[in-house]
């Protein structure tokens, strides 16, 4: 009689589109370990299982684990725990801590956590409190798994986790889906013009993805460069006051908001340069995507990206603030062949690095063998 397929549980803070909900739903579109996936979002928000089908989830999203209590919480994900009876119990970043303190003492499954990073209140470092949750929290895992080498340092040193217990995952990416022509028709809907140099970003419209800096290196940018437009696409809580922004310091009309898009590959062709503000990230799959099309980057230098990108793209990735984004975004217009060979040379390092079938079969490995 065959085997059961192993049940695995996956906790997220929130299921809203983001990079790991994205990375999650690529898994599970091309898995071939035969497991059954449940999902629980803290925040009862599950706009990411509208990508993927055959993944489980709360009736109705129900909200079943109160916030604000910590040990009312634990104990409530102690009674799921016990009623799903998952074969591996997988947490993902800060808003699943409560999961991982729930399975610690008398452990009801095998446990896996994944770290991608940390939020707006911890840019300076890990706050204590945090750091020293974790830390008790996670060294009960099986492994706790990160996508960027800095972020491995980070959870080596700050948490004490190391050797087996703590593995390099890289995020890969659907190759073949990035490189293809823009969807023209797409891109005029969206009020995206033709014939203009097109600097564009895909982000979360919050607070560590500083946008205001991009819009604020963009209009000195366009100050020194004729019919040029910026394309943010991304939504998020900054949008209302990054359109002011916009509409404040730069020209009228040249800035342009999509809001989240499912499919970027229809639009990241028309960019001339991908641009990234961030305060932090660690290895952002809209870095992946952009090279993946063929794009130079310029970014502010934080997490992997200095690492992620081609060499001759790094000297691009440097500095945290506007005036320097505005100066490299500007050396690159001015230099359409130096751009194009840049985004030739981060095509072809993301197609030997960072491909999606890899990381499938790392992902999938890993939880066969805590699920075993």
């Amino acid at each position: 009689m065959p085997e059961a397929p192993k049940r695995i549980l996956h906790i997220f803070s929130t299921l809203a589109v983001g990079g790991p909900q994205r990375r999650f739903v690529d898994y599970i579109e091309r898995s071939k370990a035969g497991f059954i996936h449940s999902v629980y979002a803290m925040d009862s928000a599950y706009d990411t299982l509208k990508l993927v089908e055959g993944v489980e989830a709360p009736e109705g999203g129900a909200q079943l684990v109160p916030k604000g209590n910590t040990l009312a919480a634990i104990i409530a994900c102690r009674k799921l725990l016990k009623e799903r009876k998952p074969d591996l119990l997988v947490t993902y970043n800060w808003g699943a801590t409560e999961w991982a303190l729930a399975n610690k003492f008398f452990p009801i499954c095998p446990m896996i956590h994944i770290q991608d990073g940390f939020t707006e209140d911890e840019l300076e470092g890990e706050i204590k409190a945090r750091r020293l949750m974790r830390s008790f929290a996670y060294k009960s895992c099986k492994a706790v798994v990160v996508p960027s080498e800095t972020l491995k340092k980070q959870v080596k040193a700050n948490w004490g986790i190391r050797g087996k217990n703590l593995r390099f995952i890289p995020n890969g990416i659907d190759i073949d889906r990035f490189i293809c022509p823009a969807n023209e028709d797409f891109v005029r809907s969206l009020g995206v013009k033709s014939g203009q140099s097109t600097i564009g970003t895909i982000a979360g419209l919050r607070p560590e993805k500083n946008i205001g800096r991009l819009i604020e290196a963009f209009s000195a940018v366009e100050d020194k460069h004729a019919d040029i437009q910026l394309v943010i696409v991304g939504e998020g809580i900054g949008m209302p006051a990054l359109k002011m922004l916009a509409e404040r310091v730069c020209k009228k009309n040249q800035v342009i908001f999509t809001g989240g898009l499912p499919h970027p590959e229809h639009v990241l062709p028309v960019f001339d340069i991908f641009a990234l503000s961030s305060d932090t990230e660690q290895m952002p799959l809209s870095v992946i995507e952009a090279m993946t099309a063929g794009l130079p980057v310029v970014s502010t230098n934080v997490g992997d990206i200095a690492h992620m990108v081609s060499d001759p793209n790094k000297d691009y990735i440097v500095g945290r603030d506007a005036k320097t984004l505005a100066a490299n975004l500007s050396a690159l217009l001015n230099a359409p062949d130096v751009a194009n060979r840049i985004g030739a040379a981060n095509q072809e390092k993301a197609k030997t690095a960072y491909n999606i079938e890899d990381m499938v079969k790392r992902y999938d490995n890993l939880f066969t063998e805590f699920s075993s």
